[in-house]
């Protein structure tokens, strides 16, 4: 993907809609659309802030669920962000969790971004960014999603 690639939604007063993200994405609108679509049946939804510390408006991902005792939880799968062409979805995985993550059934070209990814900092944690402009990737992300789902 373009190194010189352009972060888009960055003013604060303009919220996120459907045309202002169709027209920063421009032909690759379809496959945002088709991958909002599924999230349904994925039990996400987005929730989308302006953040000044990047300057930029970013969803999260979540995912809710009933504890066992009754209460409501919730977890940020992933964050996505928009940019010119293309959108980005990066899902956070704890580091334990990494040989379960490299066990699943990605193709190698996944894999190979799992295992060159480095944990950020101090956060236990490693990131496994898409950039993505079509549907190819959907099945290796939404996978993860549901994996990343079953870590609470």
């Amino acid at each position: 993907m373009n190194t010189n690639a352009e972060q888009m939604l960055r003013d604060p007063d303009i919220q996120p809609s459907s045309d202002v993200i169709a027209k920063a994405l421009g032909e690759s609108n379809n496959a945002y659309m088709k991958f909002i679509n599924e999230l349904a049946g994925h039990d996400i939804h987005l929730d989308w802030r302006y953040y000044n510390d990047g300057k930029a408006w970013l969803a999260k991902g979540l995912f809710k669920w009933t504890g066992i005792r009754g209460g409501q939880n919730e977890t940020t799968v992933f964050w996505l962000s928009i940019w010119h062409g293309f959108f980005k979805v990066t899902i956070y995985v704890p580091e334990k969790a990494r040989a379960d993550v490299l066990s699943l059934p990605l193709d190698n070209e996944v894999k190979q971004t799992i295992t060159d990814s480095q944990q950020m900092g101090k956060l236990k944690y490693f990131p496994i960014v898409f950039h993505l402009c079509s549907d190819e990737m959907f099945e290796a992300v939404f996978l993860l999603v549901d994996f990343r789902k079953s870590i609470k």
